[in-house]
């Protein structure tokens, strides 16, 4: 043993006299900034749903836009109590696709072609491929990447929209809906609460963020989803206090009944919902809080 004690201080020795050698100097690694996976795909019975970012946006001063009729300080506490600041929030834009097996149906475009084919071609698909369009409402974030140059972005597909929303639309005289939306007209399907455009495919009357706003439920093997889009804009603002107003609700009642009732029925029969402004990767559940709702980030529910 004294022998093994004694070689190893001899190693010890014999490594402490050799000459320091300099280690080449590296280059640190580049910062890249936050950024976020382009799409979300998960499994619905035998559909394949597909969520993807479009765009994202960050804009000061949230209360000027969420709980417009509430105080400074009741937006202040409800904003601490979820750990957000108040002078500035982050906006995300998503626009999902559905496989159904038979047909590719996307529903919304986003604010511009470009970004919304850049995520499109990152999950795998073209714009050539996609079979249906699915217009929720026309609002400029929902319908700027219809067209592209002046010519169709998805040459190869039909389109189906609410006739409420594209007869109120089509009076207002507005720009962006007159270059996108207005050219299509011929190759529209319109349609009413209840109507389905697809196989699986439900639409729901949810008006008041748009005169004519609707929702869209899918149904697979027993399995449920809300492509929910501009019912609740915001996670917590809008979950929270549902009867907080809202900027951009162009019907602030009937949004928040609209509001109200997908929550209930979302919370009661724990059906997920893809909401186009909820934080990436813009899927979640609703649950009840007291008298207010709470939105629950999808985990691998879907994915199984």
């Amino acid at each position: 043993m004294s022998d093994l004690i004694l070689s190893r201080r001899k190693l010890l020795l014999a490594t402490a006299a050799l000459p320091l050698v300099p280690v080449a100097a590296r280059a640190a690694a580049p910062m890249l900034g936050a950024d976020m996976t382009p799409f979300q795909r998960i499994k619905l019975g035998q559909f394949e749903v597909t969520t993807l970012l479009a765009a994202t946006a960050t804009w000061p001063d949230p209360h000027s836009i969420f709980g417009i009729n509430a105080t400074d300080e009741e937006f202040s506490a409800l904003s601490a109590e979820a750990n957000i600041p108040t002078d500035q929030a982050h906006f995300f834009f998503t626009p999902t696709v559905v496989n159904t097996g038979s047909e590719l149906v996307l529903f919304d475009t986003g604010m511009n072609p470009e970004g919304l084919k850049k995520a499109l071609e990152s999950a795998g698909y073209t714009a050539d491929m996609v079979d249906v369009v699915v217009v929720t409402h026309m609002h400029g974030d929902h319908i700027g990447g219809l067209m592209e140059g002046g010519v169709p972005t998805f040459p190869n597909a039909r389109y189906v929209t609410g006739r409420v929303e594209y007869d109120a639309w089509a009076a207002m005289g507005d720009a962006t809906f007159d270059a996108n939306m207005r050219p299509l007209a011929d190759r529209t399907t319109m349609i009413e609460d209840g109507a389905s455009a697809f196989s699986g495919h439900t639409a729901i009357a949810a008006f008041g963020h748009t005169p004519g706003h609707m929702v869209h439920l899918l149904e697979s093997e027993g399995k449920s989803l809300m492509i929910a889009v501009d019912f609740a804009n915001h996670y917590i603002w809008s979950l929270a206090r549902p009867d907080w107003e809202v900027k951009f609700d162009m019907d602030k009642t009937a949004a928040v009944a609209s509001r109200k009732k997908l929550l209930d029925m979302m919370a009661i029969d724990k059906i997920p919902f893809v909401g186009y402004h909820m934080p990436w990767p813009a899927m979640g559940y609703v649950e009840t809080r007291g008298d207010a709702y709470h939105y629950v980030p999808l985990s691998y529910q879907l994915m199984l």
